[in-house]
């Protein structure tokens, strides 16, 4: 008589995850957006859903919050941040997006009920939009696109 198998994964801790895009502009400038549902800036991207890869939500995401059909580039970066009195931990991935030619910049179209605008920001500006961990994590991504590599992450400082 066949034994009844059951999941042995149900039980397991679940982390959060979400999957990102570093885009910059012909400057070296990254894409940044504002999200309406709270304060600060980010690089597009979101949470990854059930039953979905971070790439295939890197390809969704850019498709929702600036209304372009991206390929995303090889992964540069997963961080994983510890978690906080506001949120669970979590595991966060940040593929190349490329470079953004400005007819392309014409095209972005940003959901009004879920963004606020979007803008091309240097090194020092996206240090003043985003909080310290965002600005590690993108200087990273950054250095991993120009080493030709991949790092992990902790909480913004690279591991390896």
């Amino acid at each position: 008589m066949p034994s009844e198998r059951r999941d042995v994964t149900a039980g397991l801790p679940r982390k959060r995850m979400a999957a990102g895009l570093l885009i910059t502009d012909a400057d070296d400038r990254v894409l940044l957006v504002e999200p309406v549902y709270k304060a600060g800036w980010e690089i597009p991207g979101g949470c990854v859903e059930a039953d979905e890869s971070p790439y295939q939500a890197a390809i969704r995401e850019g498709r929702e919050e600036l209304g372009l059909d991206l390929a995303p580039g090889r992964l540069l970066v997963v961080d994983w941040v510890p978690a906080r009195t506001e949120r669970t931990e979590g595991v966060m991935v940040v593929y190349d997006g490329g470079t953004l030619d400005p007819r392309a910049h014409e095209r972005i179209v940003v959901p009004p009920g879920e963004l606020k605008g979007w803008a091309f920001s240097d090194p020092p500006e996206a240090a003043q939009r985003l909080p310290p961990l965002l600005t590690r994590r993108i200087t990273e991504a950054l250095n991993a696109r120009a080493d030709g590599r991949s790092y992990y992450l902790e909480d913004g400082v690279r591991v390896t």
